[in-house]
């Protein structure tokens, strides 16, 4: 984890199917009264993954 992200490595072929399923679990980690908001976002680096 870094500050309030996660960094994960995924096969090039496999990211569009892993999208939404990381999403998902994020936000249904917990049963929270306030739910949370997942942001999910790729490139080749962190840069490109922010920008």
């Amino acid at each position: 984890q870094v500050h309030d992200e996660l960094v994960l490595e995924v096969d090039k072929d496999d990211l569009e199917e892993q999208k939404p399923l990381v999403k998902k679990v994020m936000e249904q980690a917990a049963p929270l009264k306030i739910p949370l908001k997942v942001n999910v976002a790729s490139g080749e680096n962190w840069e490109s993954a922010h920008s």
